[in-house]
């Protein structure tokens, strides 16, 4: 692994001058995003269609299959995070977990993204759970890595940012591909950009990690944990900070993932389009990379959690512009697309870095370094609210007796259904979300505070 020095990489703590990673170092690390960020809008945008639309599986079938293969998370996420932190290898305990993540993967993505028909709602749920655990292996230590690498609040903001960017070309890959072979082979749909993005996928899964895991330094300098399972838990309730970001978080990725749920049949239902789908998650994502770096100075000026919600804010005004349209309006989709790809880009950077400041408090508190066990917490709040999202609106959907079936002639009420879950779903979360997190109390000075503190604890017990 490389051979970089821990004090060099990783930086100064509180009461130095804050050391910059390297770019070299910042680019390899976002290196193993891209395979996350390029699978992860599949799953949650084309999957659910594709199913419930092309395969066979009901509509109601799909969303109780989300929301089960979610539920598995429920002890995978803190199991695996807690097994992280625990971890002690000579290679440390973030690459080992991520490499052995990368086969199960692989194996997952060929099984869901290319099936041979006829497929069964067992078949589906079997497939997405060897997924969400591959998953799990590669997320959690590798998000906990991210504020491993550095304790300023500024810089864990660089480092999201490059993460993000990175993992975001790749997202914007994965639509440039597929929408390429529409207008150059007339090769498009559903079934054929997942057989694109998901053959992307299995190429990019080994390679990336590969040069991650082999690229970075790991912080070998850490207090392992010791504290069991339920006290453990105790000690990050109590943790405020914590408890006010991941509910806002939580109600936010809720939004998120309705409106993922629902794009692909809100293209092809209302706006009566099918290979335009891709064309505009090109947009979307295209957005989303170009607005993160505003996105990192502004928070510079005005503070993370304040930018946040007004991206959040934005976010929410603008999907409801989707209201004005109907069949044949696909091109006047696109600038309100735009508008909220780029305040997306918040999403992205921003709530990630807060994260990693919050486990400081803790760190705090507790007197060990329990970042992964964080990340776990974090990651089961999002497969919640992607399962929870999804299932609430495929259910609404098939409550308005929708028909996602190809040439389904659905009524003007179940149109409307759509179109207003559609636009008031995601924004009714996102602006609780904003109001939530508008006074979180871990500002830029509160935190050098406690890295301050950490400092002098880290200086008592050398000197002891």
């Amino acid at each position: 692994m490389s051979g970089q020095s821990n004090a060099t990489a990783l930086g100064n703590e509180a009461g130095s001058p804050p050391q910059q990673l390297s770019r070299k170092t910042l680019f390899y690390y976002g290196l193993a995003d891209m395979p996350i960020q390029m699978a992860g809008v599949p799953v949650a945008a084309f999957i659910p269609n594709y199913y419930g639309a092309d395969l066979g599986v009901s509509l109601s079938a799909v969303a109780t299959v989300l929301l089960l293969s979610r539920l598995f998370d429920g002890v995978t996420d803190p199991l695996i995070g807690w097994l992280s932190d625990r971890t002690n290898t000579r290679w440390g305990r973030r690459r080992v977990w991520m490499v052995a993540a990368v086969p199960i993967l692989m194996l997952a993505v060929y099984k869901l993204f290319m099936p041979e028909p006829p497929v069964t709602a067992a078949y589906l749920l079997g497939w997405l759970i060897v997924l969400w655990l591959g998953w799990t292996m590669l997320f959690i230590p590798y998000y906990a890595w991210a504020a491993e690498l550095s304790p300023d609040y500024n810089e864990r903001t660089r480092i999201t940012g490059w993460r993000a960017w990175i993992g975001m070309a790749a997202n914007v890959l994965s639509k440039v591909v597929p929408v390429a072979a529409i207008f150059l082979f007339n090769y498009g749909g559903t079934k054929e950009t997942l057989f694109l993005v998901g053959t992307m996928t299995l190429v990019l899964l080994p390679l990336t990690v590969g040069l991650t895991v082999f690229n970075v330094p790991e912080n070998r300098n850490y207090l392992p944990t010791r504290i069991p399972l339920i006290p453990g838990l105790k000690l990050m309730w109590d943790n405020a900070p914590f408890k006010r970001l991941v509910l806002a978080f939580f109600i936010s990725q809720l939004g998120s993932a309705i409106s993922s749920a629902l794009v692909v049949f809100f293209i092809r239902g209302v706006l009566k389009e099918e290979q335009s789908s891709i064309l505009m998650l090109l947009v979307y994502y295209g957005f989303n990379l170009m607005g993160i770096p505003f996105w990192i100075w502004f928070s510079r000026q005005v503070g993370k959690h304040r930018a946040w919600c007004i991206g959040l804010g934005a976010f929410g005004f603008f999907q409801c512009g989707y209201l004005a349209l109907g069949a044949g309006d696909f091109y006047y989709m696109l600038p309100f697309t735009a508008a909220t790809g780029f305040l997306g880009g918040s999403f992205w950077v921003l709530p990630n870095s807060m994260k990693a400041d919050v486990i400081d408090v803790d760190t705090l508190e507790s007197g060990e370094d329990r970042a992964a066990w964080y990340f776990a917490v974090w990651s089961f709040v999002i497969k919640v609210s992607q399962s929870i999202g999804p299932w609430l609106a495929l259910t609404i959907l098939a409550a308005l007796e929708y028909d996602a079936s190809p040439d389904a002639l659905n009524t003007d009420s179940s149109l409307l259904g759509l179109k207003l879950l559609y636009c008031f779903g995601p924004a009714i979360g996102f602006w609780l979300a904003a109001i939530i997190a508008w006074n979180h109390p871990l500002t830029e000075q509160k935190h050098t505070e406690v890295r301050q503190k950490l400092k002098v604890r880290e200086q008592s017990s050398h000197a002891n």
